[in-house]
């Protein structure tokens, strides 16, 4: 198994979630050994929550499931990059495709996109 430098982040490490046909970013998690290692066996993103302190599936509440096509791992080795196939057409949990979807303009944050979901139907809020 490749071995990713958790040492050097405290044991999490960053992961940029990447559409592998577009390129578009779509999110940035932290994963620790567990994590990583749950990716690996199963070909989908794993993620390490901080805020609720635990191991998570991406899309196990949603079911927008990352499937794993590639992984590139930094000369550092410890930073990755998940080329994924994103399930049901949003990564983030406000209902955009990407967590990535406000832009600075003119010192605001400018909304660029609309949701691919609501949020409150799919996560029953």
């Amino acid at each position: 198994m490749v071995r990713l430098r958790f040492d050097k982040g405290g044991g999490l490490l960053p992961a940029i979630a990447q559409d592998y046909e577009t390129g578009e970013i779509l999110m940035l998690a932290y994963i620790n050994e567990e994590a990583w290692e749950k990716t690996l066996s199963t070909g989908k993103a794993h993620y390490w929550s901080r805020s609720r302190n635990k191991l998570w599936l991406k899309g196990e509440s949603s079911n927008h499931v990352q499937l794993i096509k590639e992984i590139l791992v930094d000369c550092d080795e410890d930073t990755v990059v998940y080329k994924v196939e994103q399930l049901g057409g949003a990564a983030c949990h406000t209902g955009h495709r990407s967590c990535f979807f406000r832009r600075i303009e003119d010192e605001k944050l400018i909304t660029k996109d609309k949701p691919v979901f609501d949020p409150q139907e799919v996560y029953k809020k």
